[in-house]
């Protein structure tokens, strides 16, 4: 009896590997889920780099001003420089290994959901290494002298009072402005206990004082002119394992905003995914990984909201 030709679905032009159109629709769900989830990514600074593990970033103070006194000689004047450095981590991946049995023996997909699993868990952790160092840079001071350093306002109840809450966001609008960061890119990133007590503040999302939002959609959009973002990942432990410059006490963390240039982050490698059949172990092991590493830029451009 002769054998029956069998299409593969995952080959190329029917040659090469049997799964090699399955990997890129996996890799695509990946990247396509940590698109999804992270909340930080659009909302700070990213440089590429193709090689090195480090990218300077220059800073520039500011000039003065003066009236001119008629026949006196105008010089010039001298102004402040810095740099910050900041450096990749390291490799960050999310590995999966799928044994050829299971697949055969189960009766539904499993590569959608590690798919998705593996992009969340990327997405999750760039996003807390990125808050974590938003609320650093709140706390730091500015590496240019004469400019002003991050901000930190407290409260008693300042976790429980959408009143209070409301309050401080408005005190912290008031200090972007003080300070002269932009108003664009202006982002408050809540816990879901918090947003939902602002959330039912009827004054904020009164359309007759302009509020937006609605309580019947459990939904607020902003305060102060502050665009508000709800996030599992604003720090709330204190964080004393882990890379040394993403460490320190954030149990008094409440509510980060900041302005997009608060926090840089370097990426060497974007998502990508790696896939071998290993015939010893009979599966396949899958890697998605990526290499980044983020680090305060401009202090002033952070304000943390805080318990005292």
């Amino acid at each position: 009896m002769t054998n029956s030709t069998v299409s593969r679905l995952g080959q190329i032009n029917a040659s090469g590997s049997d799964d090699a159109l399955f990997l890129k629709q996996f890799g695509g769900e990946i990247l396509t889920e940590f698109e999804k989830s992270t909340v930080f990514k659009s909302r700070h600074y990213i440089r590429q780099i193709r090689n090195g593990k480090t990218a300077q970033f220059p800073q520039i103070g500011t000039v003065t001003s003066s009236l001119h006194t008629p026949g006196n000689f105008i010089d010039g004047q001298a102004v402040n420089h810095a740099e910050h450095t900041i450096s990749v981590d390291g490799l960050l991946v999310a590995p999966v290994f799928i044994a050829s049995i299971d697949e055969l023996m189960n009766h539904y997909d499993v590569r959608g959901p590690y798919s998705a699993e593996m992009g969340r868990e990327l997405a999750q952790q760039y996003d807390l290494q990125v808050a974590r160092m938003g609320v650093l840079a709140a706390r730091a001071s500015n590496a240019i002298s004469g400019r002003s350093g991050g901000s930190a306002i407290t409260a008693a109840s300042m976790n429980t009072s959408a009143t209070v809450m409301a309050t401080a966001l408005f005190s912290a609008a008031q200090t972007f402005d003080e300070k002269n960061v932009p108003k664009e890119d202006r982002n408050a990133f809540v816990k879901p206990a918090q947003y939902y007590l602002l959330a039912q503040n009827t004054t904020l999302i009164n359309k007759d004082y302009n509020g937006a939002g609605s309580i019947a959609a459990g939904r607020i959009e902003t305060v102060a002119g502050i665009d508000l973002i709800k996030t599992n990942n604003v720090p709330s432990t204190n964080v004393t394992t882990g890379i040394t410059k993403y460490r320190g006490d954030y149990s008094k963390t409440v509510i980060l905003v900041m302005n997009r240039w608060a926090v840089g982050t370097v990426q060497l490698m974007d998502i990508s995914l790696e896939s071998e059949y290993e015939i010893r172990r009979q599966g396949t092991f899958m890697v998605a990984k990526m290499a980044v590493g983020s680090d305060k830029l401009r202090p002033e451009c952070a304000i943390e909201l805080a318990l005292p």
